[in-house]
């Protein structure tokens, strides 16, 4: 269920963060399988014309509250990156009813499905799909500010965002930089959790540095679809960011460009 997923005391441990003059983080503690803190993180992006938009939202806290409305409170964009990150979407449609939502396709169905009372059935907006993905319109402001890429090749079906006017890489699990040092910098010292074997194996698999990612990325995600997953890294590598946010780990905010491309070598080369 979802409450097992989410911190219990958000207000506490969440950091919001201005890591550009539009674009605003909120990471929070979170553990894979309950055992693994890979942390989790909501980003806010302020378009060009004043129009908020959502990536991965968490926890609608009174301090994140208080951000928007700094920002000019018009959330119209709740985009779910891919089918594993909409918790909170229900929390944050509730309070903008106006915002569309966005998503990847087979996420409507997942939560039409669900039991868990915190996943509502709200319409999807927009859906992407692989045939229709480079045509896919979410609106205007959205669509001017904002190239998106649809990573169907990912196991999750990521949506990549690059907002372009602050030249900023915004991500959920194409890839991972872990440790979740931020994540957890607010957390009481005797109240962090100690890593294991099994979480020290996996998160020394989600590093940005050395091999094991790439292998990982190679070997495993992108297996089911590579010849997709490998178009969709090279169009990526096309942007021109210098910032990477992704939702596990940390911000990478000094020489994004080339660390992608040293854990995505493999596929922009087509082969390993």
């Amino acid at each position: 269920m979802s409450s097992t997923l989410v911190p219990a005391n958000p207000s506490d441990v969440m950091v919001i963060r201005d890591v550009t003059p539009n674009v605003v983080t909120l990471t929070v503690p979170f553990l894979r399988f309950g055992k693994i803190p890979i942390g989790g993180r909501g980003t806010i992006i302020r378009l060009t014309s004043g129009a908020l938009a959502v990536f991965s939202p968490v926890a609608l806290t009174p301090e994140v509250k208080s951000k928007l409305e700094s920002l000019g409170n018009n959330v119209q964009y709740l985009i779910a990156p891919d089918i594993e990150h909409h918790i909170f979407i229900s929390d944050w449609k509730t309070a903008f009813p106006s915002a569309k939502i966005i998503g990847p396709e087979g996420l409507p169905e997942k939560r039409q499905a669900a039991t868990d009372e915190k996943i509502g059935k709200e319409e999807f907006a927009v859906v992407y799909k692989p045939d229709t993905k480079r045509t896919t319109a979410v609106g205007p402001d959205f669509d001017a500010d904002i190239d998106v890429e649809y990573v169907d090749g990912h196991a999750n079906k990521e949506i990549v965002l690059f907002y372009k006017p602050d030249k900023v890489l915004i991500q959920a699990d194409l890839f991972f930089n872990l440790p979740a040092t931020e994540a957890y910098s607010r957390v009481p010292e005797a109240e962090k959790p100690k890593p294991g074997l099994l979480a020290k194996t996996f998160m020394s698999a989600q590093k940005v540095d050395g091999n094991g990612q790439k292998r990982l990325l190679w070997h495993a995600i992108s297996r089911g679809n590579r010849p997709s997953f490998n178009e969709s890294v090279q169009r990526i590598d096309t942007w021109d960011f210098n910032i990477i946010v992704p939702c596990h780990g940390d911000v990478i905010e000094t020489g994004a460009k080339g660390i992608f491309q040293q854990v995505f070598e493999w596929h922009l080369k087509g082969k390993k």
